[in-house]
């Protein structure tokens, strides 16, 4: 058996007003407005509302941009799936790519903050209604990192050469998990390109453990982090808020030192 058509000749389109291509979204939206996120975003994110309506009802157009990156959309126009077929009988509500691209574009840093409280309030009811964190009761671990996401253009705001020499923008992750769940993105900070992976750590370390912790990880929790994170304010930051770390010591002078100390036989 073989294609009868160069691939270059064949194209393939989902214009079946009696279809549906991403039936799993059904129950996930639901799940998504059960724990309460289109009215978390609607308290938190609040953006001018301009002449053309950009900033107006952040909730629907937060619930699109989720409903298409959860179809798997990796772009403003890939948007546009979410009205193929028969889905706008299935959601209401559903922004047109051009006015989801407007609307994030008219976010400031401020913004982001706000999507920021949106995520740490969801975060724990969506714990509350699924398996998320199986067994955080007994045992959890919080890792915590940061990586360059490149960044292509001249005029990309906030984006600059860090520790990697690559062009683009930090973002630090606080990330939970249990013996018997998947990891799941507790906290999550964007930052310039240059910035020091250290900066503002001990701040996000304790975001992501009381946010760990309301999401159910009562039981033991360790903070995990590489030399980056090796610091007092990082160390205090954990057990001000009782929780075990585990972090690689910088190989600095007073370390050397102590290393060398130590007897062969020791």
């Amino acid at each position: 058996m073989q294609s009868s058509h160069a691939a270059a000749k064949v194209s393939a389109r989902f214009d079946d007003p009696n279809l549906v291509g991403y039936g799993g979204l059904e129950p996930v939206v639901r799940l998504a407005e059960r724990c309460g996120l289109p009215a978390l975003a609607s308290e938190h994110v609040r953006l001018p509302v301009s002449k053309d309506g950009t900033g107006a009802f952040p909730a629907a157009k937060l619930m699109s941009l989720v409903g298409g990156m959860v179809a798997g959309a990796d772009s403003i126009d890939d948007m546009d799936r979410l009205r193929h077929g028969a889905l706008p009988r299935l959601f209401a509500g559903v922004r047109a790519p051009s006015t989801l691209g407007s609307f994030l574009r008219s976010f400031t840093h401020g913004h982001v903050k706000q999507l920021h409280a949106v995520a740490r309030r969801f975060l724990p009811e969506l714990a509350a209604h699924t398996g998320l964190l199986s067994g955080a009761e007994s045992v959890a671990h919080v890792d915590i990192d940061d990586t360059i996401r490149r960044t292509y253009g001249y005029a990309k705001q906030g984006a600059g050469y860090g520790y990697s020499k690559v062009k683009g923008l930090n973002a630090l992750l606080g990330i939970v998990s249990t013996p018997l769940s998947a990891p799941v993105i507790a906290a999550t900070r964007l930052r310039k390109g240059p910035t020091n992976s250290a900066r503002g750590a001990a701040a996000f370390v304790a975001e992501t453990i009381r946010t760990s912790r309301a999401s159910g990880a009562t039981g033991l929790l360790l903070v995990r982090a590489d030399s980056a994170f090796y610091g007092a304010d990082v160390i205090g930051a954990c057990r001000a808020l009782d929780a075990r770390f585990s972090v690689t010591v910088r190989m600095n002078a007073s370390i050397k030192a102590a290393i060398a100390g130590i007897d062969e036989a020791a």
